[in-house]
């Protein structure tokens, strides 16, 4: 019996889609008129602590056999991907801040 590499493929991509837990991010919410700049990114710091709190936490439970390796690097892989995200927003920032004192006054 021969598997078309396209059909195996397609049908292991099914399957990753369908195994794959949906992941629970902790949303940012939207700013409000009072809310600033400062407290946009100290929310998100806030959000990227208790992704790492509750990777922390799933690694413990795994260690006292409550819970399962695959809980385990799902949310290591979260929390690696909100740390990857909060540095790509800090160096964005920088970036614009060295663009505005480049600026000619």
């Amino acid at each position: 019996m021969t598997i078309a590499a396209s059909a195996a493929a397609q049908a292991y991509a099914a399957a990753a889609q369908s195994a794959t837990p949906t992941v629970k991010a902790t949303p940012i919410s939207a700013a409000t008129p009072e809310a600033g700049f400062g407290d946009l990114l100290k929310e998100a710091m806030e959000s990227v602590t208790a992704t790492g709190k509750t990777a922390d936490e799933t690694a413990l439970a795994q260690t006292a056999g409550k819970a399962d390796m695959v809980d385990v690097v799902t949310a290591v892989t979260e929390t690696e991907l909100a740390v990857q995200t909060l540095v790509s927003v800090r160096d964005r920032v920088i970036s614009a801040y060295q663009e505005v004192m480049r600026m000619p006054i």
